[in-house]
């Protein structure tokens, strides 16, 4: 059995990990860390510590109204992608921990693309030939 991060669990609720494959499976945020556990795979599972995180992006449609994946993006192990069943309630418990300025919105399609052609993207070059 793997022992959990957290002594104090604010929320657990249902949740996907987009990390490769789908894995459906629980979220847990507590005092110590955001956790996910798989359903299937006891021995799959994602821990990442409040002082790991660098930066929380979600990704939000309609002016707000719809929040269909959060991602964590930690200071040395890159992106962890999420969604739950209310991301809404997820986010508002992660953000206890980390500060409000630390969560951001992701850029929608039309800003990457005109970053792209504009020439703020890393590989401007590879797109426009």
């Amino acid at each position: 059995m793997v022992q959990s991060l957290n002594t104090k669990v604010d929320l657990v609720m249902d949740g996907n990990s987009h990390l490769g494959l789908t894995d459906y499976g629980k979220i847990m945020v507590g005092d110590k860390g955001f956790e996910f556990y798989d359903d299937r795979n006891v021995k799959n599972f994602i821990q990442i510590p409040w002082t790991e995180v660098d930066r929380v992006v979600v990704s939000v449609m309609f002016k707000g109204k719809w929040i269909p994946r959060f991602a964590f993006q930690t200071k040395k192990n890159g992106q962890f992608t999420f969604s739950s069943k209310d991301p809404k309630r997820v986010l508002r418990a992660v953000r206890v921990y980390i500060q409000p300025d630390h969560i951001v919105k992701s850029l929608s399609f039309f800003q990457v693309m005109g970053r792209i052609f504009k020439g703020k993207g890393r590989n401007k070059d590879k797109y426009l030939k």
